[in-house]
Protein backbone atom coordinates (compact mmCIF):
# COMPACT_ATOMS: atom_id res chain seq x y z
CA UNK A 1 0.00 0.00 0.00
CA UNK A 2 1.11 3.69 -0.67
CA UNK A 3 0.83 6.72 1.72
CA UNK A 4 0.50 9.86 1.71
CA UNK A 5 1.32 13.15 3.86
CA UNK A 6 -0.74 16.00 3.72
CA UNK A 7 1.78 18.92 1.94
CA UNK A 8 -1.70 21.70 1.82
CA UNK A 9 -2.55 23.44 5.34
CA UNK A 10 -5.35 22.10 4.49
CA UNK A 11 -6.44 19.09 2.38
CA UNK A 12 -10.10 18.45 1.85
CA UNK A 13 -11.69 14.74 1.98
CA UNK A 14 -14.67 14.73 -0.86
CA UNK A 15 -17.71 12.11 -0.47
CA UNK A 16 -16.98 11.53 -3.94
CA UNK A 17 -14.11 11.87 -6.66
CA UNK A 18 -15.09 15.50 -7.30
CA UNK A 19 -15.11 18.82 -5.89
CA UNK A 20 -18.77 19.60 -6.44
CA UNK A 21 -21.74 17.21 -6.61
CA UNK A 22 -25.25 18.38 -7.63
CA UNK A 23 -28.11 17.05 -5.00
CA UNK A 24 -31.82 18.63 -5.19
CA UNK A 25 -31.38 20.32 -7.85
CA UNK A 26 -28.58 22.39 -6.10
CA UNK A 27 -24.49 22.76 -6.74
CA UNK A 28 -22.99 21.76 -3.30
CA UNK A 29 -19.65 20.88 -1.80
CA UNK A 30 -18.75 17.25 -1.92
CA UNK A 31 -16.58 17.84 1.22
CA UNK A 32 -16.69 14.89 3.77
CA UNK A 33 -13.63 16.13 6.36
CA UNK A 34 -10.51 17.94 5.94
CA UNK A 35 -6.75 16.62 7.01
CA UNK A 36 -4.44 18.86 8.47
CA UNK A 37 -0.60 20.27 7.32
CA UNK A 38 1.60 17.35 7.63
CA UNK A 39 -0.91 14.09 8.74
CA UNK A 40 -0.62 10.69 7.20
CA UNK A 41 -3.45 8.88 4.84
CA UNK A 42 -3.21 5.22 3.04
CA UNK A 43 -3.69 5.78 -0.36
CA UNK A 44 -6.12 2.79 -0.55
CA UNK A 45 -6.90 2.46 -4.60
CA UNK A 46 -5.54 3.90 -8.07
CA UNK A 47 -6.22 7.49 -9.34
CA UNK A 48 -9.23 8.41 -10.54
CA UNK A 49 -9.03 11.10 -12.94
CA UNK A 50 -11.48 13.73 -15.29
CA UNK A 51 -12.28 10.62 -18.10
CA UNK A 52 -13.34 8.05 -15.97
CA UNK A 53 -16.06 10.44 -13.39
CA UNK A 54 -17.25 13.37 -16.09
CA UNK A 55 -20.73 13.07 -16.19
CA UNK A 56 -20.99 10.37 -14.21
CA UNK A 57 -23.83 9.32 -11.24
CA UNK A 58 -23.01 8.93 -7.97
CA UNK A 59 -25.46 5.97 -6.59
CA UNK A 60 -25.88 4.32 -3.60
CA UNK A 61 -26.31 4.13 0.57
CA UNK A 62 -23.52 7.22 0.88
CA UNK A 63 -24.69 9.36 -1.66
CA UNK A 64 -27.80 8.60 -3.29
CA UNK A 65 -29.19 10.69 -5.83
CA UNK A 66 -25.96 13.19 -6.36
CA UNK A 67 -24.54 13.37 -9.54
CA UNK A 68 -20.62 14.11 -10.30
CA UNK A 69 -21.02 17.41 -12.61
CA UNK A 70 -18.37 16.89 -15.81
CA UNK A 71 -17.34 20.43 -15.64
CA UNK A 72 -15.99 20.66 -12.30
CA UNK A 73 -14.66 16.71 -12.39
CA UNK A 74 -13.19 16.63 -15.79
CA UNK A 75 -9.31 16.67 -15.58
CA UNK A 76 -8.68 16.55 -11.93
CA UNK A 77 -6.66 13.55 -10.34
CA UNK A 78 -8.63 12.38 -7.23
CA UNK A 79 -6.49 9.51 -4.87
CA UNK A 80 -9.04 7.60 -2.43
CA UNK A 81 -7.92 7.61 1.12
CA UNK A 82 -8.27 6.43 4.70
CA UNK A 83 -7.38 8.71 7.48
CA UNK A 84 -5.72 7.44 10.18
CA UNK A 85 -8.82 7.52 12.31
CA UNK A 86 -10.67 5.10 10.05
CA UNK A 87 -12.39 8.09 7.57
CA UNK A 88 -12.62 7.46 4.19
CA UNK A 89 -12.94 9.69 1.03
CA UNK A 90 -10.83 11.11 -2.05
CA UNK A 91 -8.19 13.70 -2.37
CA UNK A 92 -6.67 15.83 -4.75
CA UNK A 93 -3.42 14.18 -6.10
CA UNK A 94 -1.51 17.49 -5.49
CA UNK A 95 -2.63 17.78 -2.07
CA UNK A 96 -0.23 15.00 -0.56
CA UNK A 97 3.46 13.70 -0.90
CA UNK A 98 3.21 10.34 -1.99
CA UNK A 99 5.52 7.81 0.23
CA UNK A 100 6.45 4.56 0.46
CA UNK A 101 5.71 2.51 3.98
CA UNK A 102 8.98 3.29 5.14
CA UNK A 103 9.16 6.63 4.61
CA UNK A 104 5.30 7.33 6.20
CA UNK A 105 7.13 5.27 9.34
CA UNK A 106 9.96 7.52 9.49
CA UNK A 107 7.53 10.95 9.74
CA UNK A 108 5.42 9.36 12.10
CA UNK A 109 8.21 8.77 14.11
CA UNK A 110 10.81 11.66 13.53
CA UNK A 111 9.63 14.07 16.44
CA UNK A 112 6.32 15.34 15.16
CA UNK A 113 4.82 18.26 17.46
CA UNK A 114 1.51 19.86 16.94
CA UNK A 115 0.96 23.63 16.03
CA UNK A 116 -1.55 25.00 18.46
CA UNK A 117 -1.91 28.57 17.29
CA UNK A 118 -5.22 29.96 15.11
CA UNK A 119 -2.44 30.16 12.91
CA UNK A 120 1.20 30.30 12.81
CA UNK A 121 3.72 30.85 10.28
CA UNK A 122 6.72 28.79 9.28
CA UNK A 123 9.39 31.42 7.79
CA UNK A 124 13.02 30.46 6.72
CA UNK A 125 15.34 32.58 9.34
CA UNK A 126 14.43 32.01 13.11
CA UNK A 127 13.76 35.94 12.70
CA UNK A 128 9.96 37.67 12.19
CA UNK A 129 11.27 39.15 9.09
CA UNK A 130 12.42 35.68 7.34
CA UNK A 131 10.58 34.71 4.29
CA UNK A 132 7.06 32.75 4.84
CA UNK A 133 7.30 29.20 3.85
CA UNK A 134 3.85 28.21 4.45
CA UNK A 135 1.18 29.22 7.56
CA UNK A 136 -0.30 26.66 9.11
CA UNK A 137 -3.98 26.16 11.05
CA UNK A 138 -4.45 24.54 14.73
CA UNK A 139 -3.86 20.55 14.18
CA UNK A 140 -0.89 20.26 11.96
CA UNK A 141 2.18 18.52 12.31
CA UNK A 142 5.67 19.65 11.82
CA UNK A 143 9.22 17.27 12.85
CA UNK A 144 11.34 19.17 15.02
CA UNK A 145 14.90 19.06 15.02
CA UNK A 146 15.88 19.42 18.38
CA UNK A 147 19.24 21.61 19.19
CA UNK A 148 20.02 23.14 15.56
CA UNK A 149 18.41 26.71 16.17
CA UNK A 150 19.84 28.24 19.16
CA UNK A 151 17.77 31.12 18.64
CA UNK A 152 15.70 31.51 22.18
CA UNK A 153 11.91 31.12 21.67
CA UNK A 154 12.35 29.39 17.86
CA UNK A 155 12.58 26.02 16.94
CA UNK A 156 14.06 24.52 13.66
CA UNK A 157 11.53 22.28 11.91
CA UNK A 158 10.97 20.05 8.80
CA UNK A 159 8.24 20.41 6.70
CA UNK A 160 6.01 17.54 4.67
CA UNK A 161 7.53 18.45 1.84
CA UNK A 162 11.09 18.57 2.75
CA UNK A 163 12.03 22.17 3.11
CA UNK A 164 13.32 23.32 6.82
CA UNK A 165 12.24 26.66 8.28
CA UNK A 166 11.58 27.96 12.02
CA UNK A 167 8.65 28.22 14.27
CA UNK A 168 8.10 29.92 17.64
CA UNK A 169 8.22 27.40 20.39
CA UNK A 170 5.11 28.55 22.33
CA UNK A 171 2.78 27.25 19.02
CA UNK A 172 4.64 23.89 19.51
CA UNK A 173 3.15 21.05 21.65
CA UNK A 174 3.75 17.47 22.10
CA UNK A 175 1.62 15.35 19.81
CA UNK A 176 -0.59 12.62 22.10
CA UNK A 177 -2.45 10.94 19.23
CA UNK A 178 -0.60 8.23 17.21
CA UNK A 179 -0.54 7.43 13.27
CA UNK A 180 0.14 4.15 13.42
CA UNK A 181 -3.55 2.90 12.48
CA UNK A 182 -2.41 3.69 8.84
CA UNK A 183 -0.76 0.52 8.80
CA UNK A 184 -1.83 -1.55 11.37
CA UNK A 185 -5.84 -0.66 10.88
CA UNK A 186 -5.93 -0.64 14.62
CA UNK A 187 -6.69 2.72 16.28
CA UNK A 188 -4.19 3.65 18.90
CA UNK A 189 -5.48 4.85 21.78
CA UNK A 190 -3.66 6.44 24.57
CA UNK A 191 -3.65 4.96 27.90
CA UNK A 192 -5.60 7.54 30.27
CA UNK A 193 -4.50 7.29 34.01
CA UNK A 194 -6.43 10.57 35.24
CA UNK A 195 -10.18 10.53 34.04
CA UNK A 196 -10.76 13.75 35.81
CA UNK A 197 -8.53 15.58 34.03
CA UNK A 198 -8.56 13.74 30.48
CA UNK A 199 -12.61 15.21 31.47
CA UNK A 200 -11.17 19.02 31.48
CA UNK A 201 -8.55 18.73 29.35
CA UNK A 202 -11.13 17.72 26.75
CA UNK A 203 -13.47 20.47 27.13
CA UNK A 204 -10.34 22.84 27.51
CA UNK A 205 -9.46 22.00 24.10
CA UNK A 206 -12.72 22.25 22.63
CA UNK A 207 -12.65 26.05 24.18
CA UNK A 208 -10.02 27.08 22.73
CA UNK A 209 -12.02 26.65 19.22
CA UNK A 210 -15.02 29.35 20.41
CA UNK A 211 -15.64 31.70 17.81
CA UNK A 212 -14.73 30.02 15.12
CA UNK A 213 -16.83 29.69 12.06
CA UNK A 214 -18.93 26.64 11.25
CA UNK A 215 -17.62 24.81 7.99
CA UNK A 216 -19.58 22.04 6.62
CA UNK A 217 -16.93 18.66 6.83
CA UNK A 218 -14.21 21.44 8.03
CA UNK A 219 -11.95 20.45 11.24
CA UNK A 220 -9.52 23.77 11.72
CA UNK A 221 -9.49 26.99 12.66
CA UNK A 222 -10.46 28.10 9.51
CA UNK A 223 -13.81 26.31 9.90
CA UNK A 224 -14.91 23.32 11.79
CA UNK A 225 -18.15 21.26 12.23
CA UNK A 226 -20.12 19.73 14.97
CA UNK A 227 -18.04 16.23 15.10
CA UNK A 228 -14.85 18.22 13.98
CA UNK A 229 -15.02 19.76 16.94
CA UNK A 230 -15.79 16.49 19.13
CA UNK A 231 -13.18 14.38 17.49
CA UNK A 232 -10.47 17.27 16.85
CA UNK A 233 -10.63 17.90 20.55
CA UNK A 234 -10.74 14.11 21.55
CA UNK A 235 -7.48 13.73 19.32
CA UNK A 236 -5.57 16.40 20.31
CA UNK A 237 -5.89 14.59 23.68
CA UNK A 238 -4.82 11.58 22.90
CA UNK A 239 -8.00 9.67 21.82
CA UNK A 240 -9.41 8.46 18.25
CA UNK A 241 -13.07 9.03 17.99
CA UNK A 242 -15.81 8.46 15.13
CA UNK A 243 -15.77 11.50 12.59
CA UNK A 244 -19.17 11.50 12.21
CA UNK A 245 -22.55 12.73 14.42
CA UNK A 246 -23.35 8.75 16.21
CA UNK A 247 -21.69 6.11 17.89
CA UNK A 248 -20.10 3.51 16.01
CA UNK A 249 -18.89 0.21 16.83
CA UNK A 250 -14.96 0.00 16.63
CA UNK A 251 -14.40 3.28 18.47
CA UNK A 252 -14.23 4.17 21.94
CA UNK A 253 -17.80 5.99 22.79
CA UNK A 254 -20.00 3.61 24.39
CA UNK A 255 -23.68 4.86 25.06
CA UNK A 256 -24.40 5.49 28.78
CA UNK A 257 -27.66 6.68 30.36
CA UNK A 258 -28.61 10.71 30.05
CA UNK A 259 -28.25 10.65 33.64
CA UNK A 260 -24.85 9.49 33.80
CA UNK A 261 -23.01 12.43 31.57
CA UNK A 262 -20.01 14.45 32.77
CA UNK A 263 -17.47 17.04 31.87
CA UNK A 264 -16.48 15.98 28.70
CA UNK A 265 -18.96 13.63 27.10
CA UNK A 266 -20.57 13.92 24.35
CA UNK A 267 -24.16 14.61 23.04
CA UNK A 268 -26.33 13.11 20.63
CA UNK A 269 -28.90 14.75 18.09
CA UNK A 270 -30.18 13.66 14.91
CA UNK A 271 -27.41 14.66 12.70
CA UNK A 272 -25.55 16.74 15.28
CA UNK A 273 -23.44 16.35 18.12
CA UNK A 274 -21.53 18.45 20.90
CA UNK A 275 -19.59 17.91 24.40
CA UNK A 276 -21.11 18.37 27.69
CA UNK A 277 -19.20 20.66 30.02
CA UNK A 278 -21.29 20.04 33.13
CA UNK A 279 -24.02 22.20 34.69
CA UNK A 280 -26.20 22.12 31.97
CA UNK A 281 -24.02 23.99 29.38
CA UNK A 282 -22.39 22.15 26.17
CA UNK A 283 -20.16 23.13 23.56
CA UNK A 284 -20.90 22.29 19.67
CA UNK A 285 -20.44 24.13 16.57
CA UNK A 286 -23.74 25.02 14.61
CA UNK A 287 -24.53 26.41 11.54
CA UNK A 288 -27.83 27.62 12.97
CA UNK A 289 -28.63 31.78 12.06
CA UNK A 290 -27.66 33.64 14.75
CA UNK A 291 -24.66 31.48 16.09
CA UNK A 292 -22.98 30.19 12.64
CA UNK A 293 -20.25 29.26 14.79
CA UNK A 294 -18.32 27.26 17.69
CA UNK A 295 -20.60 28.41 21.05
CA UNK A 296 -21.50 27.25 24.40
CA UNK A 297 -25.57 26.82 24.68
CA UNK A 298 -27.67 25.14 27.73
CA UNK A 299 -30.30 22.18 28.43
CA UNK A 300 -31.81 24.23 31.32
CA UNK A 301 -34.58 26.56 30.00
CA UNK A 302 -33.99 29.01 32.47
CA UNK A 303 -30.78 30.11 31.27
CA UNK A 304 -30.37 32.86 28.08
CA UNK A 305 -28.32 30.55 26.07
CA UNK A 306 -30.89 27.68 26.32
CA UNK A 307 -31.36 26.16 22.80
CA UNK A 308 -34.63 23.92 22.91
CA UNK A 309 -34.84 22.42 19.56
CA UNK A 310 -31.52 20.69 20.72
CA UNK A 311 -32.99 20.09 24.87
CA UNK A 312 -36.01 18.31 22.91
CA UNK A 313 -33.93 15.77 20.27
CA UNK A 314 -31.20 15.04 22.79
CA UNK A 315 -31.33 10.78 22.11
CA UNK A 316 -28.04 9.78 23.44
CA UNK A 317 -25.23 10.88 25.39
CA UNK A 318 -21.38 8.99 25.16
CA UNK A 319 -18.25 8.40 26.97
CA UNK A 320 -15.23 6.62 26.66
CA UNK A 321 -15.83 5.86 30.51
Amino acid sequence: MQYGIVIQPVATIYEIPAETMVKDGMTLSAIADEAMYGTGLAITGEEVTGAEVTGAEVTGAEVTGAEITGREAAGQGFLPVRTFYGYTGYVRKEAVRLVSLEEMMAWEEGGLMVTTAFCVDVVSVPKVQGVRLVSLFRGSLVSVIPYECGIEGWGKVKLADGRFGYIREQFLENKEFSQAGLWTEVLPQKKIVDKDAFRRAVVETAKTYLGIQYRWGGRSTAGIDCSGLTSVSYMMNGILTYRDAKIVEGYPVREIAVGEKKMGDLLYFPGHIAMYMGDGKYIHSTGKAGSGGVVINSLNPEDADFRADLAESLYAVGSIF
